[in-house]
């Protein structure tokens, strides 16, 4: 700790609610243990472009109930290339940050182990309305953005049901379909569209039918991002094919937004916690995950790894280049996120009959 003095924390990709909640407990965990806290305003662009502000306690207090994020966010073509990243190390130096914490997703992750590799010592808090981030079970954002679906999708189903019509609703989640399969389940959904496994049109068709002729009123249909403009064709066809008025709601970046729950501001100020626990301690190039109820690092190239392994973005080449053990440990855990996702698609259609 003693070679600590002051770290740096940003936020990075896209906004989640409950990173205020993480910026807070990052803050006031240094603070507690003597070391200054720098603000780097609009992520990676921000380190580059020196927009960075010491923060004290009284600069985040009453943050942890809003939205979005205090530090702003901004994508950086910049950063992706060496001479962007020295002048974002050069400038932490200029301010004697020691270290960075970095809030966000896959993206943000690349970019701390940049900064880890070369010699600043960075560590990842997740945070991604996704939940896409393969090696932590939880996300920050993730609970707030599901309920915000909810509210909305209720919302719908009241007009749904007073002109017996049917909504195809697209949700985000990039590639991952763990909002379109979670808020799908809590809004009654007749049937939900995923990346990962394939989808049954056929059999949403003849559900629909029945559903129709046993006197229902209201359907909802989800569908996560990623498919391409399969949600407006899919709305098409299913007026023609049932006979049901069906409209389109692509629910947008209000999914962003909103008031953290407190799963988020929990988990968010947990993990803000751990992550300066582990700065401090020497610990580098590690992002923060939970598994069950404990807070855990992994090595964030591990991390990383699996992501991608997960997602079919590693080649046959590296797959094969990886250490048997490693690969058997990792191909296990992306079996296990599979099985999980697998579980709770059947659960959607199981409680839909």
């Amino acid at each position: 700790m003693e070679n600590f003095k002051k770290i740096g924390v940003l936020t990075s990709g896209g906004d989640a609610p409950g990173m205020n909640a993480a910026i807070r407990a990052i803050v006031r965990s240094a603070l507690d243990r003597g070391v200054e806290v720098v603000g780097i305003y609009d992520g990676y662009r921000g380190m580059i472009e020196d927009n960075m502000k010491l923060l004290g306690s009284g600069d985040v207090t009453n943050i942890i109930s809003r939205g979005g994020t205090v530090l702003y966010s901004a994508r950086c073509d910049e950063f992706r290339y060496e001479e962007g990243m020295q002048k974002a190390i050069a400038n932490c130096r200029k301010h004697g940050i020691d270290g960075v914490i970095a809030i966000g997703g896959d993206g943000t992750f690349r970019g701390a182990t940049d900064l880890s590799n070369r010699g600043l010592p960075t560590i990842g808090v997740p945070g991604s309305i996704d939940n896409d981030i393969t090696a932590s079970d939880y996300s920050v954002g993730f609970d707030t953005a599901m309920n915000t679906v909810v509210d909305m999708c209720d919302r719908l189903r009241d007009t749904c049901e007073s002109h017996a019509r049917c909504n195809v609703i697209e949700v985000m989640g990039r590639t991952a379909g763990h909002i379109a399969l979670r808020a799908g389940i809590a809004s009654g959904a007749s049937a939900v569209c995923i990346n990962e496994l394939p989808f049954d049109e056929e059999a949403c068709m003849q559900r629909l039918i029945a559903e129709k002729e046993s006197g229902k009123h209201s359907f909802l249909v989800f569908v996560a991002e990623g498919n391409g403009d399969f949600g407006e064709q899919l709305t098409k066809r299913i007026e023609e094919r049932t006979g049901i008025e069906t409209r389109f709601a692509r629910l947008g970046h209000v999914q962003r937004g909103g008031i953290p729950t407190l799963e988020d501001r929990f988990t968010a100020t947990q993990m803000g916690a751990k992550a300066v626990e582990c700065l401090l301690a020497g610990q580098s190039n590690v992002v923060v995950c939970k598994r069950g109820n404990d807070i855990v690092t992994y090595d964030i190239n591990y991390a990383q790894n699996i992501d991608r392994m997960y997602k079919h973005k590693l080649s046959d080449e590296q797959i094969a280049a990886l250490d048997p053990a490693v690969r058997a440990e990792m191909e296990a855990f992306c079996k296990m996120r599979l099985d999980q996702i697998t579980e709770l698609y059947n659960l959607a259609y199981e409680v839909a009959r």
